[in-house]
């Protein structure tokens, strides 16, 4: 996998990408995309998933489903089940998709943080920056996902992508901000962000 660093012609083609699908017009509010209902199989109905180890979509800022899929389509980010997915779909269904999940109303977490976690987690989130990129609440900002009660497996493991550099970046932050956390520090940062409503 392409490291974020060093892929300059990748940034300038999502960031062209990424003009596009903010100037794009939304489907009506009520409207229920028939692509978006085949989401459901896994990312839960509505995007609230049910699975710890799959992302919930609904609330995610349109503009960040709109670059994953992108992302998904172009090669950039590989998964078995989203890459063959997202190779199908056009600008405008990347962008319908995306403005339908980010209407949807995040389900209250199932996920309880530990008691001993919420400082710790609150403190880790400040000490490397989460709160600046994802937001002072982490509900996410324009193409930067929404952590709050997020699963927390999914957490886990993109923190420990980045940690490793497994999980693509478009920009390194990711990764570099990944890289001081220790172990333990993931599993607490984790608890503490999918325990968030």
């Amino acid at each position: 996998m392409r490291g974020a660093r060093g892929n300059s012609g990748a940034v300038a083609t999502i960031a062209a990408a990424l003009s596009f699908f903010v100037a794009s017009a939304a489907p009506a509010a009520d409207d229920i995309p028939r692509k978006a209902e085949a989401c459901s199989a896994c990312h839960g109905p509505g995007g609230n998933s049910t699975d710890p180890g799959m992302p919930s979509l609904a609330g995610q800022p349109a503009q960040f489903v709109a670059t994953q899929l992108y992302l998904y389509r172009e090669g950039s980010r590989k998964d078995p089940q989203m890459t063959p997915i997202a190779a199908v779909l056009s600008y405008a269904d990347m962008n319908e998709l995306a403005a339908y999940f980010s209407r949807q109303q995040p389900a209250a977490p199932s996920h309880r943080t530990a008691a001993e976690n919420a400082a710790a987690g609150r403190r880790l989130a400040e000490q490397h920056h989460c709160v600046q990129c994802h937001g002072p609440a982490l509900r996410g900002l324009q193409h930067i996902p929404r952590l709050a009660g997020q699963q927390f497996v999914y957490l886990r493991t993109q923190l420990r992508g980045f940690k490793s550099s497994t999980r693509f970046d478009l920009d390194g932050q990711m990764s570099s901000a990944a890289q001081p956390l220790s172990d333990a520090d993931i599993e607490v940062l984790a608890d503490y962000l999918a325990g968030l409503k």
